[in-house]
C-alpha cells in the first residue's frame, strides 16, 4: 500500500481512531494536525512514536516497548498518564481486514449483567465492551416493564443514545481517558457453532464466540449460570459480573471472639470501657473463619470475651466509634414488650436497635432467628413507650415465594393486608399479654389495640413500590425480606432516610425468591460490606433459630 499524499495517511488514522479508539483524549482534527510526510512516520504527542508496515499489518508502539514492560508498571502508567503524552494501548491493526490481535480485553455483555445494573457498562476500564445486537432487542422487550428490569433497562437504553452523539455504536465510542469503549455488534454469525442460533441467548453466545474465534482476548459476562457452562462447553472464557458482588462465605458478621485473662473481662465492666490497645498481640477470631488483629476492629462491631481458663466466663463489649474502647453490652434489664434476649447474638441486635447513635441497623439470619420480632418490638418500643420517633414504618418487597396467586381485590391496604400478614402477626404477639400491662391487655385483644395503632398512624404498612421521591423523617423504619432487593432499591430506600430516622433492614441470604439476585449479589449483602465500620451503622448475624424446638430442628436438618 502506498502512502504517497497526505490524504491516505488522514483515510489510515480515521480508520485508526474509529475503529480502535487508541487516542481516547484526541479528537480526529487534533490527530490529523500531527501528522508527518512523506517518511510515512505518523506522530502524535509523545505516545505514538511510530507506524510500521510489515506483511500487511501495521503496528502502533508507544514510546517504550510495551513488550519490555511488565504488567504492574503498564497498569501504573495507565492509571497516571503525563501531561505531554497520550494514553493509547499497544494494537496490531489489519488493514481493510477489519480484525485485530489487540492487548484489551473485550467482554461481551449479557442482557441480564445491563438489567442488573445500568451501570456495568461503565466497569471495565480501560477494555472494550460489547453489546450484541440481541440484547438492544430483549432491552427493548423490557423497558415497557414497571419493576426495576424496566427502569434499568430504559436507563441502559438512554446512555446508549447519549453516546451516539460521540461516536457511531458499531465501531466503538471511547467513553473514558484510559481508552476503554463501548460497541454494538451485529449478530451476522457466518462461521459454524454448535449451538441453534434462532434462540435469542445462542445469538449472543455465537458473538462470544466468533469473536473468540478470531484471536481476540474475548470475555463473557453474563449472570446465567446456564449461559456460562455453555461458554465451557464452547471454550469460551467467561465470567460473572462481580463489581458489586461480595463473598458471601466471608460476609461481615459483626462480631468476633477472644480468648483473654479474666482480669481484661473484669476490667471492662469494672471499668465501664477497655481500650482496645490493651488488646494488641491478641487475635480475634470471626464468625467468618478469619482472623483479626485488634487495630483491625471496626465501630460498632462487638466482641465476645472468653476467658482463656474458665469458659463460663465471658463478657461481651462494641468497639465505640473514633474512641478506641471497647464499651461492656448486658442488654436490657427489662423485657422489650414481653421480648428478652435469648443468645449472644440476639443481645448484641438489641443493643444495637435500642441505641439512637446508631441510624442504620442490618440483621441476616435464617428463619425463626428473630429478626423480625426484634426489630419490631425496639420500633414498638421506641415509638409508644419511649417516644423517640413518631411513627414505626414497616415495609415489605412484593415478592411470592414460588408461583403467585394472581391480583388481588380491594383498595391498596386490602391488597397490602395479605403481604403485611408476617408483621401483624409479629405486632399481634407483641400486644398480646407478653408484652402489655395486665389492666391494659384485659381491656382490649391484640388485634384491637393493632387496629388502634394503625388508626392512629402511629403504625403504617407501606409497600417499597411507592418509596422513590419520598423524605422520611423522625420514623423507625423496618424493611423486612431486604434480601430480596438489589442494590440500587437498597440505596433508593436508605436514601429516603430523613433527620432523626432510624432504619432496619432484616432478611436471610440464604432464602431469595427473586431471580435475578443470589447471596453475592442482593442488596442486603451489599450494603453490609459496604456499610462496615460507619460510625451510625452496625450489623449482626444471628445464628441460633429460637421460633421453636421443631423450627429450630428443621433449620439443621432439612
Amino acid at each position: 500500500m502506498d502512502f504517497s499524499t497526505p490524504q491516505d495517511l488522514r483515510n489510515l488514522t480515521q480508520f485508526i481512531f474509529l475503529k480502535y479508539k487508541v487516542h481516547a483524549n484526541l479528537t480526529r482534527g487534533q490527530l490529523e494536525s500531527n501528522l508527518v510526510h512523506p517518511s510515512g512516520l505518523l506522530t502524535c504527542g509523545a505516545a505514538i512514536r511510530s507506524l510500521t508496515f510489515s506483511k500487511g499489518l501495521f503496528l502502533l508502539k508507544n514510546s517504550s516497548s510495551s513488550a519490555s514492560r511488565t504488567p504492574s508498571e503498564t497498569k501504573s502508567d495507565k492509571s497516571k498518564p503525563s501531561a505531554d503524552s497520550v494514553v493509547a494501548p499497544t494494537a496490531k491493526i489489519q488493514v481493510g481486514a477489519g480484525s485485530a490481535t489487540d492487548l484489551r480485553k473485550h467482554f461481551v455483555v449479557d442482557t441480564n449483567v445491563l438489567l442488573h445494573n445500568p451501570n456495568a457498562l461503565f466497569k471495565f476500564e480501560e477494555h472494550e465492551v460489547v453489546i450484541p445486537l440481541q440484547v438492544i432487542e430483549e432491552l427493548d422487550h423490557f423497558k415497557k416493564n414497571n419493576d426495576e428490569t424496566g427502569r434499568n433497562a430504559r436507563s441502559v437504553i438512554r446512555r446508549l443514545d447519549k453516546m451516539r452523539s460521540i461516536g457511531r455504536l458499531f465501531e466503538g465510542v471511547v467513553w473514558n481517558e484510559q481508552g476503554g469503549s463501548i460497541r454494538i455488534e451485529r449478530c451476522d454469525l457466518k462461521t459454524p457453532f454448535a449451538l441453534d442460533l434462532d434462540v435469542a441467548d445462542n445469538k449472543i453466545l455465537g458473538v462470544a464466540h466468533r469473536m473468540h474465534m478470531s484471536g481476540l482476548r474475548t470475555i463473557f459476562i453474563s449472570k446465567d449460570i446456564n449461559a456460562r457452562v455453555k461458554c465451557d462447553a464452547l471454550d469460551i472464557p467467561s465470567e460473572d459480573f462481580e463489581a458489586d458482588r461480595v463473598d458471601a462465605d466471608w460476609l461481615y458478621g459483626g462480631y468476633a471472639m477472644l480468648s483473654c485473662p479474666s482480669a481484661t473481662i473484669d476490667e471492662l465492666y469494672q471499668e465501664r470501657q477497655l481500650s482496645i490497645e490493651q488488646l494488641e498481640g491478641l487475635i480475634f477470631r470471626t464468625i467468618e473463619g478469619g482472623e483479626l488483629k485488634a487495630h483491625d476492629l471496626v465501630a460498632n462491631q462487638f466482641v465476645v470475651l472468653q476467658d482463656d481458663a474458665d469458659e463460663s466466663h465471658t463478657g461481651l463489649g462494641r468497639v465505640l466509634s473514633d474512641t478506641g474502647h471497647l464499651i461492656p453490652v448486658t442488654g436490657p434489664r427489662k423485657p422489650i414488650y414481653g421480648i428478652l434476649a435469648r443468645n449472644v447474638q440476639q443481645t448484641m441486635a438489641m443493643d444495637l436497635l435500642l441505641d439512637d447513635e446508631v441510624r442504620l441497623v442490618s440483621l441476616i439470619g435464617a428463619a425463626g432467628t428473630g429478626k423480625t420480632l426484634l426489630a419490631i418490638a425496639a420500633g414498638m418500643h421506641k415509638v409508644l413507650r419511649e417516644e423517640r420517633f413518631d411513627k414505626l414504618l414497616v415495609a415489605r418487597p412484593i415478592m411470592p415465594m414460588g408461583r403467585d396467586i394472581g391480583f388481588l381485590p380491594g383498595d391498596k391496604d386490602e391488597k397490602l393486608a395479605l403481604w403485611m400478614q408476617p408483621v401483624f402477626d409479629n405486632v399481634a404477639y407483641l400486644l398480646s399479654t407478653r408484652g402489655g400491662s395486665g389492666n391494659e391487655a384485659d381491656s382490649k385483644t391484640a388485634e384491637q389495640r393493632m387496629d388502634q395503632l394503625v388508626a392512629g398512624g402511629k403504625l403504617v404498612m407501606e409497600p417499597l413500590t411507592y418509596i422513590r421521591g419520598r423524605s422520611i423523617p423522625h420514623q423507625f423504619i423496618i424493611v423486612d425480606e431486604a434480601q430480596n432487593l438489589s442494590p440500587h432499591e437498597v440505596k433508593t430506600i436508605v436514601s429516603r432516610v430523613g433527620e432523626g430516622t432510624k432504619i432496619v433492614l432484616a432478611g436471610d441470604i440464604g432464602q431469595i425468591d427473586n431471580p435475578y439476585l443470589d447471596a453475592a449479589s442482593n442488596g442486603l449483602s451489599h450494603l453490609i460490606e459496604r456499610m462496615k465500620g460507619q460510625r451510625i451503622a452496625g450489623h449482626v448475624t444471628l445464628s441460633r433459630t429460637e421460633r421453636s424446638e421443631l423450627a429450630s430442628l428443621a433449620a439443621d436438618m432439612l
